[in-house]
């Protein structure tokens, strides 16, 4: 009868001692699995973050390149030897863009009048998906730079957005109305009325927008402050005021 326990108990023990190997082995089991799968996840967190870095580099390298040189699509103001130079691709229709020329536009005269800044903003289509405005105040602005000089051009670059309709009802400022701001602006009316009510200038503006797209601007405004992307605010009106900041 003992001989029977002790032969119970061994095959007990033996059981047992199986039983903690075999879950030794699973726990060593799920531990490389697990870490298997936390490996693939850094190699290709790793991997898309080091590829969005590779492309926002290439991204700032366009735009870097696009600063560099002076657009055939904008207006400028202040001297081409002034130490800081800003560009800002904007749309007619953005609101944004609205605010920031609203923070940022006498600032930025009296800076380029005091020859620390030359500026340059330079107008494309971003939203003409809410409505055919963003051509149509692109093209006048077009038409009054080529008829009637950049000095005119940018009082009716500021006009435009004075009276900037909403993007709920961008239909609200006509291309009459346009015709008047322009007028307003300094520019002959005989001059400039006809291409205006017309849109005769709509290839300038598909052709402005191409180059925005080609230097990787995806979106208003986007400012570039002596070749570099400048995005030096949570807001509007933070990005105004560290822009000027750093101007000044």
């Amino acid at each position: 009868m003992a001989s029977d326990n002790s032969k119970a108990t061994a095959r007990a023990q033996k059981a047992a001692a199986e039983r903690a190997a075999q879950a030794k082995r699973e726990a060593r089991r799920r531990i490389l699995t697990i870490g298997g799968v936390v490996l693939a996840m850094v190699i290709i967190i790793g991997g898309s973050v080091a590829f969005s870095l590779v492309k926002k580099n290439e991204s700032d390298k366009k735009l870097e390149d696009a600063a560099s040189g002076r657009s055939d699509y904008g207006v400028t103001i202040g001297p081409d030897d002034a130490p800081n130079k800003v560009v800002i691709y904007e749309d007619f229709l953005c609101p944004y863009c609205g605010e920031l020329e609203k923070r940022t536009r006498d600032d930025l005269a009296e800076l380029a009048a005091d020859d620390k800044v030359q500026v340059e903003y330079r107008p494309f289509d971003l939203l003409s998906q809410l409505g055919d405005y963003p051509i149509r105040a692109a093209s006048a602005f077009s038409v009054v730079l080529e008829k009637s000089g950049p000095e005119v051009a940018k009082k009716f670059h500021d006009l435009l957005y004075e009276h900037q309709p909403s993007e709920k009802d961008p239909g609200a400022v006509t291309n009459d109305d346009l015709v008047d701001l322009a007028v307003e602006a300094g520019a002959k009316e005989a001059d400039v009325a006809d291409a205006i009510r017309n849109v005769s200038n709509e290839d300038w503006v598909t052709e402005a927008t191409a180059e925005a797209q080609k230097a990787g601007v995806s979106s208003t405004p986007t400012i570039l402050l002596n070749g570099k992307v400048f995005d030096d605010g949570r807001t509007v009106d933070d990005l105004a005021e560290n822009l000027i900041a750093a101007l000044d």
